[in-house]
């Protein structure tokens, strides 16, 4: 068995009276993409804080890449990449000139450095803008670019924290590629994401947390098959009448949710249910039948009310 980069049992981390993460248990593998998701102050970013080595633990037990972060913090930091949530670069210097200093800050030598940055520069599709300054490069290009700054020390663990977050859709994709580049190169990825297709694309694994707590854990495929159903059949009724539209579903499905526009049926077939549905002589104003998603997963443990 190979020993695992990350491995917590009881974790825990208070401020104050505040509980941020309640006794969690998990493990990160070498070479997988791993995902912590939940709803704002769930816990996550708490989380990476601590696997990063830039918070101490208030309880139990933590070691990454082999070590105490609490004890050796520098020896791991030195061995991650770090891909915080907010951009974080220096607007006025270029693009070349970021990486360069960012890899001063690890002890690289100037050649070391510049081999590095051409690789990056060219897996990043930046290569171009080697020369210009930073500001008005595109969300895009500077989201790469802070990848890529990250990946100068060649990191066996990259964190990246919301890596997507208010990117067109274009730029989101690219981006995903080059993060399975990197997991087919052999780079372990800890990711943070509030994107389900997102963690269903890039995650070999995930725990979904809701207040300090691990209420869910296992691949994207796993838990839409333990928490969901194969298929989600969305009826729309005229407004008001959901309730008792859903009465009179009752029975037709595994599992059926009333939300103020729309009702939903989970089940595993949905063509024979909307046949069902059809044959009692139950119209809706439309339908829509689609496979079951993360994002119901998501919805259905951690609940759809807003948390600020």
């Amino acid at each position: 068995m190979i020993d695992p980069l990350v491995h917590a049992r009881g974790l825990h981390k208070v401020f104050g009276e505040l509980i941020a993460v309640d006794g969690i248990d998990f493990e990160v593998r070498p070479g997988e993409a791993f995902g912590f998701l939940g709803p704002n102050g769930a816990g996550k970013s708490s989380t990476m804080k601590m696997i990063g080595a830039v918070s101490p633990r208030t309880g139990g037990s933590l070691s990454v890449l082999g070590r105490d972060p609490d004890e050796l913090g520098q020896e791991i930091r030195a061995r991650l990449g770090v891909i915080p949530q907010e951009d974080n670069l220096d607007l006025e210097l270029t693009v070349y000139e970021n990486l360069l200093i960012y890899g001063r800050y690890f002890g690289m030598s100037r050649k070391v450095i510049n081999e590095r940055i051409d690789e990056l520069l060219v897996f990043a599709q930046l290569d171009e803008r080697r020369n210009s300054r930073v500001e008005p490069l595109s969300g895009g290009m500077k989201r790469r670019l802070t990848i890529a700054r990250g990946l100068i020390n060649t990191p066996e663990l990259l964190l990246l924290d919301e890596p997507t977050t208010g990117l067109d859709p274009q730029a989101r994709h690219l981006l995903w590629d080059r993060l399975y580049r990197l997991k087919q190169e052999g780079v372990t990825l800890i990711i943070t994401t509030h994107y389900m297709d997102e963690a269903e694309q890039l995650c070999d694994r995930l725990v979904i947390m809701d207040k300090g707590q691990i209420v869910a854990e296992g691949s994207p495929r796993e838990l839409i098959e333990q928490h969901s159903r194969r298929e989600v059949l969305e009826l729309r009724f005229p407004v008001g009448t959901q309730q008792e539209y859903a009465t009179k579903l009752k029975g037709m499905a595994a599992r059926t949710e009333v939300l103020p526009d729309r009702v939903l049926l989970y089940t595993d077939d949905a063509d024979r249910t909307a046949d069902e549905i059809h044959g009692a002589g139950i119209t809706a104003e439309s339908t829509v039948s689609r496979r079951s998603t993360l994002e119901d997963v998501f919805l259905r443990l951690t609940g759809r009310t807003l948390v600020d």
